[in-house]
């Protein structure tokens, strides 16, 4: 399964700074969180951030962007691997925001909530990707309806696309709000209902 729950692709010391966020900004959000606060987990003085990043935003970015990244590499890692059928690459496309949302709701809950935070060329970056994750859904979702394997509501078009992908897509991060282990379903269960649902939603024809 995809590794979400080690943000920031950088030395020993940047990743620690980077866990130590994410549960800070997980439990308090980024704004209340400070400096001291995450160096202090890391049982580091205050000084030390800046030796690895220049502010509590440039850390906050690295970590948001990174997780972003992570997700897209998997998304289109697994959307290749079933490449031609689109029931298949919308039923690759749930599994792994449910895994995302799931397995890591705290690196999950970060990157969701605190992007909005950023500014200027970095929050541009994130809402990118984020736009492409999105993108990648309802390509999947126009090809299924060219294949007529898929019967959008509202017809064909890229609107009726958009306007399935959403939901799709909101129902899957919104798992990182509710989801725990001691929840009746397991993961595997969890990953098939969505599926399940994803599928129904897309007005799939052979589900």
């Amino acid at each position: 399964m995809t590794d979400f729950g080690l943000p920031v692709s950088g030395s020993p010391i940047q990743r620690r700074l980077a866990a130590a966020a994410v549960e800070l900004f997980y439990r308090q959000g980024a704004i209340a969180t400070s400096v001291r606060q995450i160096t202090e987990a890391c049982g580091l003085t205050p000084g030390a951030l800046y030796n690895h990043f220049e502010s509590k935003d440039e850390l906050l970015y690295a970590v948001v962007r990174d997780i972003h990244l992570r997700l897209e590499g998997a998304l289109t890692a697994a959307v290749a691997a079933v490449a031609g059928d689109p029931v298949a690459e919308l039923s690759a496309i749930v599994r792994v925001y449910v895994a995302r949302h799931s397995d890591h709701r705290e690196t999950a809950r970060v990157a969701n909530r605190e992007f909005p935070l950023l500014t200027g060329a970095r929050y541009d970056e994130v809402v990118a990707i984020r736009r492409r994750l999105r993108d990648t859904v309802v390509e999947v979702l126009l090809a299924g309806q060219k294949k007529q394997v898929f019967d959008l509501v509202g017809g064909d078009d890229r609107t009726a696309a958009v306007l399935t992908a959403l939901p799709i897509l909101d129902m899957c991060v919104h798992i990182s709000e509710w989801f725990h282990e001691h929840r009746p379903l397991s993961h595997a269960e969890l990953e098939a209902r969505y599926v399940g649902l994803a599928l129904r939603m897309a007005g799939a024809r052979t589900h």
